[in-house]
């Protein structure tokens, strides 16, 4: 957590996934370990979102209905600004492991469903990195 006139700031999570109950239980484990949590639906504002709000870190579902996104985080590895963000990817039906190698890779990979303190393990471990 950063200081800033002398208030604690959160560190701020954005998590992507067009399953609002996920979305929903992703916002409430993550706001009651003291993170300030974001959702989106879809894949459609997430460089808007990014560029506005800078998140220190992405949860982002591959299957995103009709938008894959592997695409979208290859795309924010890429873009200069962007790329240091750590993103994990989530996902019920995809086994991540080998994208993980790939250039534009994700920073880590976390299945479905998932267990709570799994989601909060890595969440630190990806904010401590």
């Amino acid at each position: 957590m950063k200081m800033k006139w002398g208030y604690i700031m959160s560190k701020k999570i954005l998590a992507v996934d067009d399953d609002n109950d996920i979305l929903d239980v992703i916002r409430i484990i993550l706001e009651d370990e003291g993170y300030e949590v974001y959702t989106l639906a879809n894949g459609k504002h997430v460089f808007e979102f990014v560029g506005e709000n800078y998140p220190d870190l992405i949860l982002l579902d591959v299957m995103l209905g009709g938008m894959d996104g592997r695409d979208i985080c290859r795309a924010l590895k890429e873009h200069e600004e962007y790329k240091k963000i750590p993103v994990v990817m989530i996902s019920a039906s995809h086994n991540l492991n080998n994208l993980l190698l790939m250039p534009g890779a994700p920073d880590n990979f976390l299945a479905k469903p998932f267990d709570i303190d799994r989601l909060i393990d890595m969440v630190k471990a990806q904010l401590a990195a």
